[in-house]
């Protein structure tokens, strides 16, 4: 059984959108991330940073955040929000920092029909779902959701993907 989004879900979703948005308006690829605890506060919020470092996804940055200021049993009812399917190596860091629960919007396969051949994003198509059921403790996904609104912030800005887009 899938669990279904919440009301909090959709707020933090809005949120982390609008960052994914501003990531691309600071020169970056167009993707961000949040890990919130149970209770609402926001843990760490990260954007994209890849141009400068390869492993630097969003996912990934805020991962490290929170990694580096809380424990791995504060970290186990925490939510990593992302605009974006987290994509293998971010599902991987998802797994080992300990974050329970995952709420993504754009899953990685519209992602890739964003991003086409693009060089900056090559794509690898596992979808997270696939990372975490290889573990050893459970991880609940939910998404995608709002991919509409997700693709906004890609509009052409892949050059292997469509020039422009409507949404």
């Amino acid at each position: 059984m899938t669990a279904a989004a919440t009301a909090q879900d959709h707020v933090w979703l809005t949120e982390v959108l609008a960052l994914a948005q501003r990531s691309r308006d600071e020169g970056h690829h167009p993707f961000a991330a949040m890990v919130v605890a149970a209770d609402g506060t926001v843990l760490a919020a990260a954007m994209n940073a890849s141009s400068s470092d390869r492993t630097a996804h969003a996912e990934m940055n805020a991962l490290r955040l929170a990694s580096q200021r809380f424990s791995p049993a504060e970290l186990a009812g925490a939510t990593l929000y992302t605009s974006a399917e987290p994509c293998a190596m971010c599902s991987g860091g998802t797994y080992w920092s300990g974050v329970g629960r995952v709420v993504y919007a754009l899953s990685e396969a519209s992602l890739l029909q964003l991003t086409g051949d693009d060089p900056e994003n090559p794509t690898l198509a596992v979808p997270c779902r696939t990372v975490f059921a290889a573990g050893q403790r459970p991880t609940e996904v939910i998404g995608p959701l709002r991919e509409d609104e997700a693709r906004r912030a890609h509009a052409g800005f892949w050059q292997g993907g469509p020039a422009t887009e409507t949404y």
